[in-house]
């Protein structure tokens, strides 16, 4: 690994800092390099907060700034070049008589898409883009899905048996996967802008779908209700959470609940375009096994994350059959095996 990739490595991992806590916009990181030497560093801190290259400015010391001119910035994503919740940062870049600019990505949000690249060598700036490019993209996979599909990235969830059950017969709830997974499964959940059940799943287990585990935001519930039926004391339709109940019925607001009609035809292109206008661009689908093979089937799914359990239930509900997915990672935690799939 050479000195360049090293300086864009490290801002990925300031990007990640802003994971769960930015969207819908990108995480973004940023380096400043003056005779091999780091003298600034930003990121992506919160939505409608400072920019990654106005962190990074910031923070350079007093005793360093008459070293910024002298120095090269390397950015994860193309700076924008509009103006929407702050100013654009190829100006901020401009302004500073930053000589030499290194980008990860470029944006393809249309706001960008090129414009601040553009507009930082229309400025005499040195330009360079493409440097780790494709690990740019796997942190902004969300951001890319959610303005190049004009969908949600979806990332589906189970937990199953060793003999490839969800669940018992009857449907009984029972916690398949170990404590540390469920943890795992709750960091996920702070990660992700929504997170989906079926109708079934919604009274059967009567689950909450928080992340009481992990600190952080609460995803926005969402439930597949295909006749708005849901007994009116289940959990998740307590008002503590911001929820959404997707139904061939009625569109109603009641407090923090949503009821939005879909059409029967068209339900899931309708679902995903609904999350795409009210700009929700990651979902979790964490069941049942009809809700979760509806998305397989479509092909609408992004990730899978399957986590393999040491029980064995001798029968009851299958798993879904995710046909032809290939594994990309395997790692186990304890007693579970968790393996993630990626969509080609």
């Amino acid at each position: 690994m050479n000195i360049r990739e090293q300086y864009m490595w490290r801002g990925i991992e300031l990007a990640l800092k802003g994971m769960g806590k930015v969207a819908p916009n990108p995480m973004v990181g940023a380096v400043l390099v003056c005779n091999d030497r780091i003298i600034g560093e930003g990121w992506h801190q919160a939505y409608g907060a400072a920019h990654a290259e106005v962190n990074c400015i910031a923070s350079v010391r007093p005793e360093d700034r008459a070293l910024i001119p002298e120095s090269t910035m390397y950015v994860t994503l193309e700076p924008c070049a509009h103006f929407g919740k702050t100013p654009p940062c190829a100006d901020l870049i401009i302004s500073n008589r930053i000589p030499e600019v290194v980008i990860g990505c470029k944006d393809t949000y249309s706001e960008v898409a090129g414009r601040g690249i553009q507009k930082l060598r229309d400025a005499g700036i040195k330009t360079e883009t493409g440097l780790l490019e494709a690990e740019c993209r796997w942190v902004n996979r969300r951001f890319f899905t959610f303005h190049e599909k004009k969908r949600p990235y979806v990332i589906l969830k189970w937990a199953e048996s060793a003999d490839g059950f969800i669940a018992p017969a009857g449907g009984t709830p029972l916690m398949l996967s170990n404590h540390l997974s469920q943890k795992l499964v709750h960091k996920m959940r702070r990660e992700e802008d929504s997170i989906m059940v079926g109708f079934n799943t919604a009274v059967t287990d009567n689950p909450r779908l928080s992340n009481r585990l992990w600190p952080g935001k609460d995803p926005v519930r969402i439930i597949w209700d295909n006749n708005a039926s849901l007994p009116a004391d289940l959990n998740l339709l307590d008002q503590t959470q911001p929820t959404i109940i997707f139904n061939y019925v009625r569109t109603e607001e009641t407090g923090r609940n949503s009821w939005i009609k879909i059409s029967r035809q068209e339900a899931l292109p309708g679902i995903l375009d609904k999350l795409h206008q009210r700009a929700i661009s990651s979902l979790i689908v964490e069941g049942g096994t009809k809700t979760l093979q509806k998305f397989i089937d479509a092909g609408c799914w992004d990730e899978a994350l399957v986590i393999k359990t040491r029980a064995n239930l001798q029968g009851g509900i299958k798993a879904p059959l995710l046909a032809g997915a290939k594994p990309v990672a395997c790692n186990q935690l304890a007693t579970d095996q968790h393996t993630l799939y990626l969509h080609e």
